[in-house]
């Protein structure tokens, strides 16, 4: 027996009257938290200002939530939400794309540090390293919400998804893998790699951002296989796909160009 059976998700974390806290917001909150938390400690290793990185971050956070709610409502799941375009502003609903929060936080700290006249390269390696934290963490969300599955299975770790959620085919299944789990524990992989080269300081400015591309890029395009959910394809490609592959392109020529 799925020893998940009784832990079916709920997306109500508290309901008081008519005010709901949502699993997924709370969850992608908590993740911010924690990775700003980590990037505070891991500026004082760099002798970077923690004043900067507050400032910094609210402007990312920012910029990076609307590029990731944009990006999945435009360009992921516009057939979608061009049918419910009451939906676009239920993000406690889910539908946050990565792709998307990392162009728009790039957008947000490049325009910031030209204005404070800082090194943008050193500060993108600073949130490149946290970032994997955070998509670990938030990844969690999906769970409660019931999406971001695979195919159908009898494996004890299979997560429930309730019937009216289940893809057409699936209707006569209940148990499929958990595909938010396996990119989850690929993205604390990916984290503690570049953690380690933070620690040993050998890279230079730039590089450890280019890592972090090129790794969650290869995590993205892998675990694209294993979702069944609907996306926006181009050429027979997954969208996402597309935005990784072209997410490890920059990664390593940021990487050949910040190498001397």
């Amino acid at each position: 027996m799925n020893f998940l059976h009784y832990f079916e998700p709920d997306p109500i974390l508290l309901q008081i009257g008519l005010l709901a806290i949502h699993w997924y917001g709370f969850i992608i909150g908590s993740a911010l938290i924690i990775a700003v938390g980590f990037s505070m400690h891991a500026a004082t290793k760099r002798g970077l200002k923690i004043d900067d990185l507050t400032d910094l971050a609210l402007w990312v956070v920012i910029a990076g939530l609307l590029g990731a709610r944009l990006y999945d409502v435009f360009v992921v799941d516009w057939a979608y939400f061009s049918r419910h375009l009451g939906e676009i502003f239920s993000i406690w609903n889910g539908g946050m794309a990565i792709h998307g929060a990392i162009i728009g936080g790039a957008f947000a700290l490049i325009v910031w540090c030209r204005r404070r006249k800082q090194d943008a390269w050193v500060w993108l390696d600073l949130i490149a390293l946290a970032l994997p934290l955070a998509q670990a963490i938030g990844r969690w969300g999906n769970y409660f919400n019931q999406e971001l599955f695979g195919a159908p299975t009898d494996l004890p770790w299979g997560i429930p998804i309730a019937e009216s959620l289940r893809p057409a085919a699936y209707e006569s299944f209940k148990y499929f893998h958990p595909a938010f789990l396996y990119e989850s524990i690929l993205d604390l992989i990916l984290f503690a790699l570049l953690f380690l080269q933070f620690r040993r300081n050998r890279l230079k400015p730039g590089q450890l951002a280019g890592m972090y591309l090129i790794g969650y890029g290869l995590i993205r395009f892998a675990m694209e296989f294993v979702r069944i959910d609907e996306t926006a394809e181009l050429i027979g490609i997954r969208v996402p796909q597309l935005a990784s592959l072209l997410a490890i392109a920059v990664g390593a020529a940021m990487i050949y160009r910040r190498r001397a």
